[in-house]
């Protein structure tokens, strides 16, 4: 998301303090958390691999058959193109060691070659935001989203490309996911979330912002609008259902006169096959990120696919799994979650990354958690995108 990238490069001394991103305090106690701390882990600044700045990892996810994890780059500041990193990561039970990157791949388009940098757009083709990736079961090919272009003309993209970047195909999303006057999502506030089911066959689209007609962005005072998410047919694109999501309204109101203080949804996660985890991740000037994690069953809630707004739509009802703060964790600009191995002698992890913005106040962040499955699960670790 680059809304916090620009935050990142606060001109005016008054919003230095919130540039530099501390932790937000923590929140009002609520459910206790079924998560425990293994590790955190973070790059130096600077950190390059393959010729490229290592940097803006706004997506995760983990393939078991290569024991790989793959992160995409939502990097929009510098003259490298879109791209996509291999990498291992390993923990035990109690430490979470650095990444060791083994790949770098250039994202294409279908005309065969890298998708244009924002200092040198091509007519006719967006420029990518890149914020979510998942692979697709037993293909060797990842789906990726893209908040869009806005500024060019061009709204959020679902991709599906092969592990070596290359194009398979552009996967048509309904019209209304389409900016228009007054309507549709808001830019820089899209598909910030992708989830797989078990076998890949359906993936959910998750808006990070409500869509204009539906209400405002949250507040400090008020949750602000719902945010839509969208089960499509892989395969087809055809949209399945979609279910209206309550956000929470902003935990911290800014610290300094001036400056954003927002909340939004950063990333979505299949928990077995009709439940998701949604990542909200928080910030306010001044104070800093806070990040929240929930746990939704996708089988409540109205079917929101046919309302052109969400004023009286059912919310789907949503579960506290975690308030990272209060873990103890100082947590930066966290957008990306996948599942990871079990540990060792069995336990459920997921692992988190962050997204620098390329802002040396910032650090590229990852974080390693177990977690512990809530009474009436599936009796095993989520699901793996790559996992039939």
């Amino acid at each position: 998301m680059r809304r916090l990238a620009g935050l990142a490069a606060c001109a005016a001394a008054l919003l230095l303090a919130g540039c530099a991103y501390p932790p937000a305090p923590p929140s009002a106690p609520g459910a206790a958390a079924p998560l425990r701390l293994i590790g955190t882990a973070t790059l130096p600044p600077g950190t390059t691999y393959g010729g490229t700045p290592v940097g803006g990892l706004s997506g995760i996810d983990y393939d078991p058959a290569q024991d790989l994890y793959l992160l995409i780059s939502d990097d929009r500041s510098t003259h490298a193109p879109a791209r996509v990193y291999t990498a291992r990561l390993r923990y035990t039970a109690t430490q979470l060691a650095p990444p060791e990157f083994t790949g770098v791949h250039t994202l294409r388009h279908a005309g065969g070659r890298p998708f244009a940098p924002p200092a040198r757009p091509e007519p006719g083709m967006d420029v990518p935001d890149p914020e979510a990736v998942r692979w697709r079961p037993g293909s060797g090919h990842f789906l990726w989203t893209s908040e869009g272009d806005f500024a060019r003309g061009f709204g959020p993209q679902l991709r599906e490309s092969r592990a070596d970047g290359s194009a398979v195909r552009d996967i048509t999303l309904p019209a209304a996911f389409q900016p228009a006057p007054g309507a549709g999502p808001r830019g820089n506030g899209t598909l910030e979330g992708l989830a797989l089911v078990p076998g890949g066959r359906t993936a959910w689209l998750a808006m990070e912002l409500p869509w204009r007609q539906d209400g405002p962005p949250a507040t400090p005072a008020s949750p602000g609008a719902p945010v839509r998410f969208t089960a499509i047919d892989v395969d087809s694109g055809r949209p399945l259902r979609q279910i209206a999501y309550q956000p929470d309204a902003v935990p911290h109101a800014r610290r300094v006169p001036v400056g954003p203080q927002m909340n939004g949804v950063s990333e979505i996660l299949a928990d077995g096959p009709h439940h998701l985890l949604v990542l909200e991740r928080a910030y306010s000037a001044g104070v800093g990120v806070s990040a929240r994690l929930y746990r939704i069953d996708t089988r409540a809630g109205q079917d929101t696919l046919a309302l052109p707004a969400l004023a009286a739509a059912t919310v789907v009802p949503k579960t506290p799994v975690a308030d990272f703060a209060a873990l103890g964790l100082a947590v930066d600009n966290l957008e990306g979650m996948a599942w990871g191995p079990p540990l060792p002698g069995g336990g459920c992890v997921l692992v988190f990354v962050g997204d620098d913005n390329f802002n040396p106040a910032q650090v590229t962040q990852f974080i390693a958690v177990q977690y512990l499955e809530p009474q009436g699960g599936q009796g095993r670790c989520g699901t793996t995108a790559a996992s039939p």
